[in-house]
């Protein structure tokens, strides 16, 4: 079964503390890292975690707030530095140019390689990237300024072969690839072998959603009903839900709600106000209503 981890490298929120990094998280997918958000410090977390830099496939950014961006032209530099030749492709909203362009006035003759920007929509669901073993996308969320949640999502893997029937009916060689996708073994006198008799199910398809920063919203359960893994902030314990509703962000409880409400199989809550010494309290009120609930925390690894 390929990789599929999610790495925290920061989780805090826009207050500054020593106690956790502004937003960022790693996605790693069969050895490709992506990243979601990248908050001021994210390429000194990828050093202190031994995440390796050269791995970066691209960048995802929820929405335009600093704590969510402030470390990418440290970042965009240091990728230079080390000599990085094939493309970036940054994903956030259009906005991301009065942040990227002067840095490229800046600094574009010294990069050693090119950064290409794919806009964000912020009103509906939307494909981002694809390839043969995963596809990512985005779907809008509710906060003070256009924010968008991310989808990982593995597409189903081949059929397992059961090497001992494959050899008992004498399968050539060239046949194995399209009974793997499901076809059925015709004999040379015409006796149909079905796929079932000579493969055993792929892996089941692991998904991982993001949904940070959001006000209680539950009009994304349909984005990510029956995901694997579900990180939704949790910035707030309930003796502030009225500070929640004015500044567009959940409290602990209602993340619980939400991944409760979308079947979700584990809750990893995150993006806590500085208010918050210890996070006993918020993880204890999330854990009441979706047991299977974590709090994230700097250099943790999630396998999927």
């Amino acid at each position: 079964m390929n990789k599929f981890q999610v790495i925290i490298l920061g989780c805090g929120s826009a207050m500054p503390t020593t106690m956790h990094h502004p937003p960022s998280q790693l996605v790693d997918l069969n050895e490709k890292l992506f990243m979601i958000d990248c908050g001021e410090g994210t390429q000194l977390q990828m050093k202190k975690f031994k995440a390796r830099m050269n791995k970066l496939h691209s960048i995802f950014i929820s929405h335009l707030h600093g704590d969510h961006i402030f470390g990418l032209p440290g970042l965009l530099s240091t990728l230079s530095i080390l000599g990085r030749s094939g493309d970036l492709h940054i994903y956030a909203h259009k906005e991301i140019n009065f942040l990227i362009n002067p840095f490229l006035t800046y600094m574009g003759k010294y990069m050693s390689y090119k950064i290409k920007l794919f806009p964000l929509n912020p009103e509906r669901q939307e494909l981002l990237f694809e390839n043969k073993s995963i596809r990512i996308s985005s779907f809008p969320l509710k906060h003070r300024i256009a924010t968008n949640g991310f989808l990982f999502e593995e597409k189903e893997s081949p059929r397992h072969i059961i090497r001992e029937m494959i050899d008992f009916y004498q399968i050539p060689f060239i046949r194995i690839a399209e009974i793997k996708e499901g076809a059925d073994f015709v004999t040379p006198n015409g006796t149909v072998i079905r796929n079932n008799i000579l493969t055993l199910p792929g892996n089941p398809p692991r998904r991982y959603a993001y949904c940070s920063d959001t006000a209680y919203a539950p009009e994304i359960i349909p984005y990510i009903r029956n995901v694997d893994l579900l990180y939704h902030e949790a910035s707030f314990a309930e003796s502030e839900l009225a500070r929640a509703g004015e500044t567009y962000h959940s409290t602990a409880r209602q993340a619980a709600e939400i991944a409760g409400a979308a079947n979700a199989k584990q809750l990893v809550i995150g993006h806590y106000s500085s208010r918050y010494n210890e996070l006993e309290v918020i993880l204890k009120e999330a854990v009441a209503v979706f047991p299977n609930t974590e709090l994230a925390g700097e250099g943790k690894v999630f396998g999927l």
